[in-house]
């Protein structure tokens, strides 16, 4: 398995790896804030909604357009609108499982010159289809990991 397949795998498995995290607990749980300045799990889980439908349109735009333009957005400003901090999580992981596996498998059948396409980032710079597969599985691991801080403190 190469690098790039092995990113790929944990790219379609990650809604599998956030729902066993986050699955067993109560509103309660999934609510509250515990620690300053730190999203609720429920707003970490929509945001990576949010993020993720975003990275898969980027790697798209990468792909059928030359070096087209990534909009940046407010993820802070999205993560305090009303929706960001429900309970309910169903919508959200559907939303995940949904564009992981799409995004997955085209991952999978893209070549070196494919992966290598860019497009420009208004804030970041330059994103190529690589980069956007390394960022995204590396901010859901970043986001596990500040659910389970955020357990911790719970």
């Amino acid at each position: 398995m190469t690098d790039r397949a092995a990113l790929i795998e944990a790219l379609r498995h990650f809604p599998a790896d956030l729902d066993a995290l986050v699955s067993p607990l109560t509103s309660d749980q999934l609510t509250a804030h515990p620690l300053a300045g730190e999203w609720s799990i429920a707003q970490n889980v929509h945001h990576l909604a949010d993020a993720h439908i975003n990275g898969y349109i980027r790697a798209r735009l990468a792909l059928t357009e030359e070096h087209p333009p990534l909009k940046p957005y407010d993820q802070d400003a999205w993560a305090a609108l009303a929706d960001a901090g429900s309970a309910d999580l169903s919508t959200s992981m559907a939303i995940l499982r949904g564009v992981h596996s799409r995004w997955a498998d085209l991952l999978a059948t893209l070549d070196d010159t494919q992966f290598a396409r860019t497009g420009y980032h208004l804030a970041a710079g330059e994103y190529s289809v690589q980069f956007i597969l390394e960022h995204y599985v590396e901010h859901g691991e970043l986001h596990l990991e500040q659910i389970r801080r955020t357990l911790a403190a719970i």
